[in-house]
């Protein structure tokens, strides 16, 4: 017999302002204004409960809180929670390479889980690291680390370079 039900409400904002609000920034101080509140967070920051913490030339990191919302059948977090922080963190360590001209999207994505994540890992770190950044495609790594430091995944991914609509 199932237990209680439990409730979880978010608010955000139009998520098609804050991209409007790319226009004319590089990549990096788009970045900055996220973290400086000038610009909103996306959508997805409050859905999934992650925020992006810093950024800095080839470097960005999101911290993310697991909740119980974030659980697969198995009574852990879903990985897709893991791919999502790492997607986020190494596609902003790409966007941080980026001019005021151009965008990102990822075309490639491999993420390990490699510890399982539930309640008692406490908040996620992620981490993304520009690796290679050419005229059309960049690639990144990442880490993700639990409140003690351990590592529970990590990634690489592929981005394509192209200039904005």
């Amino acid at each position: 017999m199932p237990g209680p039900d439990r409730t979880r409400t978010f608010t955000w904002t139009d998520p098609l302002a804050t991209a409007r609000a790319a226009q004319g920034r590089s990549g990096l101080a788009f970045l900055h204004a996220i973290l400086d509140g000038t610009i909103a967070p996306p959508p997805i920051s409050a859905a999934l409960d992650f925020a992006l913490i810093a950024a800095d030339d080839g470097v960005a990191r999101f911290r993310g809180q697991p909740g119980e919302y974030h659980y697969n059948p198995m009574g852990s977090v879903h990985g897709g929670y893991a791919a999502t922080l790492l997607d986020s963190a190494m596609g902003s360590a790409v966007m941080t390479a980026l001019d005021a001209t151009e965008m990102y999207a990822t075309v490639g994505l491999s993420i390990y889980l490699v510890r399982p994540i539930n309640l008692s890992s406490g908040p996620l770190v992620a981490e993304g690291r520009l690796v290679h950044r050419g005229k059309r495609v960049a690639t990144a790594d990442g880490r993700l680390t639990d409140s003690a430091g351990h590592l529970v995944a990590h990634g690489t991914t592929s981005c394509a370079i192209a200039p904005r609509p």
